[in-house]
């Protein structure tokens, strides 16, 4: 008996040292197609493949999970453990963010776009905002400043936005209905489709969307310096899952991320070289608006747009100005 008993502890011992370590595999929610705004996450995954040799990857789904709409709901129950979601998708569901996605902040480049991001996901505030979805903040998508392209008679100024259907969330939307326009919330992969049935007339996008959902095949005109803000569109994590990986793919994942974003901008800087020449291959013609008439924008949607989201979100007892003055102050030393 004693020897059966030596023996199985011998098999057992070598069913142990021969087995391989934990391994974690993530499910990731994200939407489209591969592409320059998902690049970050695509680039997460070779590094954590490489540092963890194979032990922590992401099995990144694209649409297979969740809707865009449902990727925050997706990650609050546990149904994947990493998601990408864009704020003016469901603003009740994240209003610290939003505070990201008001008109004309000054924001020029990707860079500044990280550095006010990566700042107010480092308060307080947006921290629990997103806890409520059992959430973790875990990197940006910076997008460059939307533009819109449009069909038939270029709206080459102001006055001609007045009752245009402009494909908008978020603050964006805001900004265009206070020259006139009608901001219609449809959400990325449904664009194309409804510039083609006339639902919209014009659709506000990033280049890289522009691209990636083929608007811009459908463009007579696009809107060269309008430049009224962008959209914020973050990865979080399942809170559960995070605290659950091992000390060594927590140490794994954060020393990653700063290396999936530089490459998500040299990867954009590529989209932006090639935008120019798109333009002139499709004949696409470029609005530029006066200074007077970006002034006049300005003017109807910065301030009072601010200062009515700054009232809203204080009625709602969060720290509105707070936030404000946070990506503010961001935004100055990230250019310092």
């Amino acid at each position: 008996m004693t020897k059966y008993l030596q023996g199985a502890a011998v098999a057992a011992l070598s069913i142990a040292i021969a087995a391989p370590a934990v391994a974690d595999e993530w499910s990731v929610s994200v939407w489209g197609k591969p592409r320059v705004f998902t690049s970050h996450i695509e680039k997460l995954n070779e590094i954590l493949t490489e540092k963890t040799n194979g032990e922590f990857t992401l099995n990144i789904s694209y649409g297979g999970l969740s809707s865009n709409r449902e990727n925050l709901d997706g990650i609050s129950i546990g149904a994947f453990e990493m998601a990408q979601f864009c704020a003016g998708y469901h603003r009740d569901k994240n209003p610290t963010l939003t505070v990201l996605e008001l008109p004309f902040i000054g924001v020029n480049t990707l860079e500044e776009e990280v550095a006010v991001s990566n700042a107010v996901y480092a308060t307080d505030a947006a921290k629990e905002d997103l806890g409520r979805w059992n959430a973790m903040l875990l990197m940006p998508s910076p997008m460059p400043q939307y533009n819109i392209v449009g069909t038939g008679e270029p709206a080459d100024s102001l006055e001609k936005f007045e009752g245009m259907r402009v494909r908008a969330t978020g603050g964006i939307g805001q900004a265009f209905q206070t020259v006139g326009a009608v901001p219609t919330s449809v959400t990325a992969t449904e664009a194309y489709n409804a510039m083609e049935s006339g639902v919209v007339d014009t659709v506000a996008f990033a280049q890289h969307a522009h691209f990636a959902y083929r608007t811009i095949d459908m463009a007579d005109w696009w809107t060269a310096n309008l430049n009224p803000g962008t959209v914020n569109c973050p990865v979080v994590v399942n809170t559960d899952a995070y605290d659950m990986l091992s000390d060594e793919h927590k140490a794994a994942l954060m020393e990653a991320v700063p290396m999936a974003m530089d490459h998500y901008l040299a990867e954009y800087a590529k989209i932006l070289d090639k935008w120019e020449g798109i333009l002139a291959e499709k004949n696409v013609q470029k609005v530029t608006y006066s200074e007077e008439d970006l002034e006049k924008f300005r003017a109807a949607a910065a301030a009072p747009i601010r200062d009515q989201w700054i009232a809203d979100m204080t009625a709602q007892g969060m720290p509105a100005q707070e936030l404000y003055d946070t990506m503010m102050e961001a935004l100055k030393a990230s250019r310092m």
